[in-house]
């Protein structure tokens, strides 16, 4: 799936399902809360919390696509292709950090 199929494809989901989308407001606050539940696995997978009963049945993928979805969502209301936005910024990483990256003596 592409980055423009998973857009159109929550979109019809939204139209479909969901009757519309939620302000986009609303939806940045629930990507904040989907970021949080993110945060809050990692934590406990990768660092050094450890895990509650209730966090156990949690899983990465699904953290993730749950902020994916929500991103695909708030692009969709705004009226961002993040085909192209994503291709812009890869383009702007790459001129900003091509050697700089490389140059780093804490990376290597």
């Amino acid at each position: 799936m592409t980055i423009q199929q998973a857009q159109q494809q929550v979109d019809q989901w939204i139209h479909t399902y969901g009757v519309r989308y939620f302000s986009e407001l609303t939806n940045m606050a629930i990507l904040t809360e989907e970021v949080g539940e993110l945060a809050r696995l990692m934590a406990r997978q990768y660092g050094d919390q450890s895990f509650k009963a209730s966090d156990t049945k949690k899983e990465m993928a699904e953290e993730l696509a749950d902020v994916l979805w929500v991103l695909l969502c708030i692009a969709n209301q705004t009226g961002v292709d993040l085909t192209q936005a994503l291709q812009q910024s890869i383009e702007k990483k790459t001129a900003r950090d091509k050697d700089r990256h490389h140059n780093n003596q804490k990376l290597h």
